[in-house]
């Protein structure tokens, strides 16, 4: 009998522990169960992992004590969140002898700093940036205003700053220091494990990027590598409010032309496999400048997007999270492609850019009515009554989100037409006094 096989020649089930899983994404996961042998277990929860006062250490402590007393063979460890769920992945996977990658390739990737470093050995797609001393703010000599500020590794856009001049960025800089511990402490736990360069040694996982502003339209790039070998599987558009760094949606498939995509696909690969990230996926976040057609890597991610997870599903007909399923458990990713019921998708945000006290938001008998006038809408409430926006996690530091919503269409025009009357069916009230 083939290893593997149960008598008979079913494939035995493969035990998949996914850390930190929400609602939405387990429920898309699942479908994978019918397509293949995958059993997926949660592994920890998604509010202890990435909103609660746990420890990192303690956290893989608690997961591996969890896989230890599991009674069947576990085959996979993933995960979709970024740190510290992205983080532990990859110890995991190696303390149980697993598939999965390195850590050292994860923090090069999320180390903002020596991701830049990197990035520079084989590409010039990337702003001009430089280390802010945290104490003593200093304008880096050469770089020119606007510059962005933000910390080494943060997640969300959390803590992340423009600034015009000397004097906006000696006061981001401060509000950058009062914040930086959240993250990066548990961030130079990390750091502690590895083998570090002289320049990563001495920033360390509290330190402040300051990087000069990239203009024009933004995409990312999907893809996973394995066996050493980067594929881009998708590209998707970011769209963000007018004259702002808030974003509106992300639109699948991406409408930039097929040269840009081709030059982002090839910049990808390049970088991904000179980092030497392996057996995971990823996703690369670009500025793309209309009028010098010139690219510029904005961040790097080693996972995939969730938030991408639904337009790959209503488009190509499976979610993403199969790339990410298939190699932790040795196997090459199969994807379908245009598979889905659309021909365009795209996850819409709802947000005002004033705090607020939120007094009312959308009834059941809102969101029925939504399922019923927009079929096939999913609705994420995010904004809750009885608090002030800026208590809400994960939010950019310009604005807050009040919901989300995915949506498929036959074109660009139908899908904004959907989400204007979305905006008309969910109501909130809110008190900005």
């Amino acid at each position: 009998m083939e290893p593997g096989m149960e008598r008979g020649g079913t494939e035995q089930p493969k035990n998949v522990f996914l850390l930190g899983p929400d609602e939405r994404n387990f429920a898309l996961m699942q479908e994978l169960e019918h397509l293949a042998p995958y059993r997926l277990h949660p592994l920890l929860d998604k509010e202890t992992l990435m909103y609660g006062d746990t420890g990192l250490e303690q956290l893989l402590a608690d997961a591996q004590e969890r896989i230890e007393n599991f009674p069947e063979p576990v085959h996979a460890i993933v995960g979709y969140w970024d740190f510290p769920v992205s983080s532990m992945v990859p110890i995991l996977a190696t303390q149980n002898g697993l598939p999965g990658p390195s850590l050292e390739a994860v923090v090069k990737c999320e180390h903002k700093f020596w991701s830049r470093l990197v990035q520079r050995e084989v590409t010039d797609a990337h702003p001009s940036f430089a280390i802010v001393d945290l104490d003593n703010p200093e304008t880096p000599p050469g770089m020119r205003f606007p510059v962005w500020l933000k910390p080494v590794k943060s997640y969300s856009s959390d803590l992340a700053f423009k600034a015009n001049d000397s004097e906006e960025l000696r006061a981001r800089v401060a509000d950058i220091r009062d914040g930086i511990g959240d993250v990066g402490r548990a961030f130079d736990f990390l750091l502690s494990k590895l083998e570090l360069p002289p320049e990563i040694e001495e920033t360390g996982g509290m330190a402040c990027l300051a990087e000069e502003t990239v203009r024009g339209e933004q995409i990312t790039t999907e893809g996973y590598v394995h066996g050493g070998r980067a594929h881009v599987y998708g590209i998707v558009d970011s769209v963000c409010y007018p004259d702002t760094s808030s974003f509106l949606r992300f639109q699948y498939p991406s409408g930039v032309p097929e040269q840009v995509q081709n030059r982002a696909t090839q910049i990808s690969q390049d970088v991904i496999e000179h980092i030497g990230l392996d057996d995971s996926t990823f996703n690369i976040e670009f500025f793309w400048d209309t009028e010098s057609d010139a690219l510029n890597v904005l961040e790097i991610n080693p996972r995939l997007s969730q938030s991408h997870a639904p337009l790959f599903e209503l488009v190509d007909g499976l979610p993403n999270h199969q790339a990410m399923v298939q190699l932790s458990v040795g196997e090459k990713p199969t994807l379908p492609d245009r598979g889905g019921r659309q021909r365009v998708a795209a996850k819409w945000f709802q947000r005002v850019f004033q705090d607020a006290f939120v007094t009312a938001t959308p009834s059941e008998a809102d969101l029925a009515r939504v399922r019923e006038e927009v079929p096939g809408a999913t609705v994420d409430i995010i904004a809750e009554p009885g608090h002030r926006l800026s208590e809400l996690p994960a939010q950019d530091s310009y604005s807050y989100e009040l919901f989300a919503v995915y949506l498929g269409a036959e074109d660009e025009e139908d899908l904004r037409g959907k989400f204007d009357r979305c905006i008309e069916l969910l109501p909130f009230t809110l008190d900005e006094a």
